[in-house]
């Protein structure tokens, strides 16, 4: 089994996941699909591809961690979008 295809597997369950409500748990699994895509840009020699993709990895880690301390204040609802 190749890494690509075992981050897409990954991406599947985090697709479901986030449809299902539990985004915590699904940007767990975003993040783990990211470093099987490293590993493989890595392999590939694809050194610019591992960098932007460990760039958006830290990007998504960052903001998992705004959202598990509360710090995101973003809301889904239009009523409140609209004041």
């Amino acid at each position: 089994m190749s890494y690509a295809l075992i981050g897409g597997i990954l991406l599947n369950i985090g697709a479901y996941l986030t449809f299902r409500g539990k985004i915590y748990q699904a940007v767990i699994v975003y993040l783990f699909a990211d470093i099987c895509w490293i590993i493989m840009a890595y392999q590939k020699n694809d050194y610019m591809g591992a960098f932007f993709i460990i760039t958006g990895t830290l990007f998504g880690f960052l903001a998992f961690m705004k959202m598990k301390n509360g710090e995101m204040n973003k809301t889904l609802n239009k009523e409140e979008n609209d004041l």
